[in-house]
Parts: structure tokens; C-alpha cells; sequence
């Protein structure tokens, strides 16, 4: 029988038209390489955090560093015993386990502290510095309340607080409750007004006895001796002041009969006597 099929061809072993796919190498060296290189890096950190670990838990249970000395600075006013009793720190506590910022809130928790800063002084004493308040005034309000020269109202008096300071008056507690800002900016006219006065020669804060504020009239100083009214408006202070202080000295001595100054009429001090004159000087 005669195979009529077409001869089967064979597949040629060259190269003829054939493409061969290029064999992939793997760079397991590199691979290897950046792996050691991770489980390294994961090695060293695990061991600082052990090793910082170790070290906190070492330096919170040394007796080296446990609390000695206690040193209170810059207190006038309130004795050291009471700082240190508010600051709540006793002899032998660990120095690295205090927190300094909770134990300067605790201390000024006292009205007369305005400002406590605590630092660490290793291996084993504690400082304590505060900063107190200085009353600049009392202000009148349901009770009486010292003021400091910033305006902060910052302690009410009780039995044996000095009273030997000017009375702001005219501010009332609801008002400094529903409109802080503009009646605390009319104290702080108040304080700057005072802080004028200490710099005057003749008319000076210990001339006054009341500071009264009014929204209308503006503020109205009271004399010490025989509580005459000063008038001084709302502003230019420094001027009126100026123009009182040159006739003051002749006006002191008779400071019994005056029923009030004025100083707002420009240029002039105007002069009301009790007898119903009125006398304007320049």
C-alpha cells in the first residue's frame, strides 16, 4: 500500500527561526543579604527597649536617687513648711518618679502663689522657686477681694489681711460674670491709674483711699483725708494729674472744707467748696 500522507518534517535541532525563553536567576544572595539585615535591625531595637527598660527600673529603685533635700526659693509670704506641705513630696521618693508639672499646679492652689516652677537637681534634691502675688488693690465686690497690678482677682480677705490699700469700687459681680472682658478692662484702667500715682511726688497712692468706676462719670479718686471727690473722667490722666499736683500742697490743709475737684475742664482745676463756691484755678 502506498502511504499517500505528506512526509512528516522534522524539527530542526538549530537555531533556524526558533526563540529560546532566557532562564530567570534568582538573587538569593541579595535576598538573603536584606533579610539578615532586617532581623538585625528588629535584634537591635528589641534590645535597646529591653536595655532602656532595664535602666528606668534600675534608676526608679537606686537609693542614689532617692529625694534628700527639698529646697523652697523666692517665698515671702507663705512659710516654706506650707509649700512643701502642698506640694505633696516627701524625703525618699524616687527623683525620676515625680511629676514636676502636677506638683507646680498643687502649689499654686494657694491664692498667693502665682507661679511655682519645680525642677530636679540630681542626683537627690528637689528645688521648688514660686513667684508670689502682691495685692496692688482691694476691689469691692459681694465681698472684698485683693487684685494684683495684672488685675487678677485672686483672693477674697478674711480675718487679718491687710486693708491698707486703695478700694476699687463700682464694679458689680454680675457684671464681672456676664461681661468679663469690658468690665475687667475697666479694673485694669484702675490698676494703670495707680501705677501713674506711684510715680508722682505729691499726689500719690497713699493720697487715696477709693477709686470709684462708672460707666458714665469715668473714675473718681476719694482723698484719704477728708474723702473729697477727684474727678478725672475717662482719660488724659496724666495731664490732670499734673495740673492737680501744682495747686495740691495748698489744698491739703484744707481738704476739710473742699466738697470736690474736677479735672476735666481743660487746663484748669475747678475747685468746689462747701460753702457753695466754686473756685477755678489754673
Amino acid at each position: 500500500m502506498v502511504n499517500m500522507a505528506p512526509p512528516k518534517q522534522r524539527r530542526s535541532k538549530g537555531k533556524g527561526n526558533h526563540f529560546r525563553k532566557p532562564r530567570r536567576v534568582v538573587p538569593w544572595r541579595r535576598l538573603l543579604t536584606g533579610g539578615l539585615l532586617i532581623v538585625l535591625t528588629l535584634a537591635s531595637a528589641a534590645l535597646v527597649v529591653a536595655g532602656a527598660r532595664f535602666a528606668g527600673q534600675t534608676l526608679s529603685s537606686s537609693d542614689f536617687f532617692r529625694i534628700e533635700n527639698i529646697r523652697v526659693e523666692n517665698n515671702r509670704r507663705i512659710p516654706g513648711k506650707e509649700i512643701l506641705a502642698l506640694s505633696d513630696v516627701r524625703a525618699g521618693a524616687n527623683i525620676f518618679e515625680l511629676d514636676l508639672q502636677r506638683i507646680g499646679r498643687r502649689i499654686e492652689q494657694n491664692p498667693w502663689i502665682a507661679e511655682a516652677r519645680v525642677r530636679r537637681m540630681f542626683p537627690d534634691q528637689l528645688v521648688i522657686r514660686v513667684e508670689e502675688r502682691t495685692p496692688k488693690a482691694i476691689v469691692r465686690l459681694d465681698y472684698l477681694y485683693y487684685v494684683d497690678a495684672s488685675g487678677q482677682i485672686f483672693k477674697r480677705l478674711e480675718r487679718g489681711d491687710g486693708l491698707n490699700f486703695p478700694v476699687i469700687s463700682g464694679i458689680e459681680r454680675q457684671a464681672l460674670l456676664e461681661h468679663r472682658d469690658a468690665t475687667l478692662q475697666r479694673l485694669n484702667e484702675a490698676i494703670r491709674l495707680l501705677e501713674e500715682l506711684e510715680h508722682r511726688k505729691v499726689f500719690r497712692p497713699a493720697d487715696v483711699s477709693e477709686l470709684k468706676l462708672d460707666d458714665t462719670c469715668g473714675i473718681t479718686l476719694y482723698t484719704c483725708k477728708g474723702g473729697v471727690p477727684v474727678r478725672l473722667g475717662h482719660d488724659g490722666f496724666s495731664a490732670k494729674l499734673d495740673r492737680l499736683e501744682k495747686i495740691f500742697p495748698q489744698l491739703a490743709t484744707r481738704l476739710g472744707i473742699i466738697d470736690y475737684i474736677d479735672l476735666n475742664v481743660a487746663r484748669r482745676v475747678i475747685v468746689k467748696l462747701e460753702t457753695g463756691e466754686a473756685r477755678g484755678k489754673g
